[in-house]
């Protein structure tokens, strides 16, 4: 058996999960405006030990940890419409951060908090067990081609580090608009007997989440979009 991480033995690639894929990209202007701006007050440092969340927010509140935000559309949305959440977000592409920070300084959103790092390595060093609320993971990376299917973030792996952070009744959302990941996404969790599905099958779109411009106009495409949303067992 791997170890927890590993890739199964005779996989060549990835050696250990990883939670993102460096992209190219310019920071804007903005972006990097942002960055300056609002960087010291939401930004954190990443630290190979314990998480103190209400340190980090100022208040207890429970905690939501989200898996690569992308631009950060969804992400200010939630925290907008979740005011009683706290929000711990991991996404390294820089101009991704500051478009986040953008929101936030333009909404007043102070229920965010950014980890510009490796969300794995926040799991495994700075989560304790039980600490979490809920997970969130929207439009991971899908790899289309099968070759790649191994490097899909959504693995048995991290789900069981997932599940181990998760407090009874936690819950893990994850979304994708490839029906192929969304019937993995459906089988890992399914598989991880600390997660129960909160549906037969794919799960109504919970309200809290948006549609994107990038979701809406796949929708406009025929492009179908799933939810998946499990919950840890008491």
């Amino acid at each position: 058996m791997p170890s927890a991480g590993q890739a199964p033995a005779g996989v060549a690639h990835p050696k250990t999960i990883k939670s993102f894929v460096r992209r190219a990209g310019r920071t804007t202007t903005g972006q990097a405006k942002a960055l300056e701006e609002f960087g010291p007050q939401y930004l954190l440092s990443y630290a190979a030990q314990p998480f103190d969340a209400h340190a980090a927010f100022g208040r207890t509140a429970p905690l939501i940890l989200e898996i690569g935000f992308g631009m950060g559309e969804a992400t200010a949305h939630i925290a907008r419409v979740r005011p009683a959440d706290n929000f711990l977000c991991c996404e390294v592409h820089e101009p991704g951060v500051g478009a986040l920070l953008k929101r936030i300084g333009e909404h007043g959103i102070t229920n965010i908090r950014i980890l510009q790092h490796d969300a794995v390595e926040v799991i495994d060093h700075m989560l304790a067990p039980a600490s979490l609320d809920g997970v969130h993971m929207f439009f991971p990376d899908p790899w289309h081609k099968k070759k790649h299917n191994k490097r899909r973030l959504i693995q048995p792996p991290l789900v069981a580090k997932l599940a181990a952070r998760l407090k009874p009744g936690g819950y893990i959302h994850c979304a994708t608009d490839w029906q192929p990941y969304a019937e993995q996404m459906l089988q890992v969790l399914g598989s991880e007997p600390h997660l129960q599905n909160t549906a037969d099958g794919f799960a109504p779109q919970p309200d809290y989440r948006p549609l994107t411009k990038f979701e809406n106009r796949g929708l406009r495409l025929g492009h179908g979009v799933w939810d998946v949303v499990f919950r840890r067992r008491p």
